[in-house]
């Protein structure tokens, strides 16, 4: 696996928007979360996937107030891979929390 720095090298060198994706799941304390996310933001990463098919509702408030705090961009998927996972519904999400900015209205997201 690539490092954080050269992940986020490849994902900016390729026009995209570096966000970390279902952070729910890592099962990591919350100081160890959220030492990744400042590491995360020093390396120009910019976004948290606050909504995941993943998430409880517990998960979503945390991840949103992650977020704020660490003035990252919003970003909710499914994580649906296929029939094979019927416990995630494709396309049935709760909208991103008040307060959180979606990482689709950055300035650099590729499709305006």
């Amino acid at each position: 696996w690539a490092n954080l720095e050269t992940a986020l090298d490849w994902i900016q060198s390729a026009g995209g928007v570096a966000v970390i994706a279902h952070p729910a799941r890592y099962r990591m304390t919350a100081s160890k979360l959220r030492r990744l996310i400042t590491e995360f933001r020093a390396g120009g990463g910019e976004g948290l996937e606050v909504v995941s098919g993943s998430h409880s509702k517990d998960n979503i408030s945390a991840m949103a107030a992650l977020c704020r705090n660490g003035e990252l961009l919003a970003s909710c998927g499914s994580d649906y891979h296929g029939p094979e996972n019927p416990w995630i519904r494709l396309g049935q999400l709760p909208a991103l929390p008040a307060g959180c900015r979606p990482v689709w209205e950055s300035d650099r997201w590729p499709v305006q």
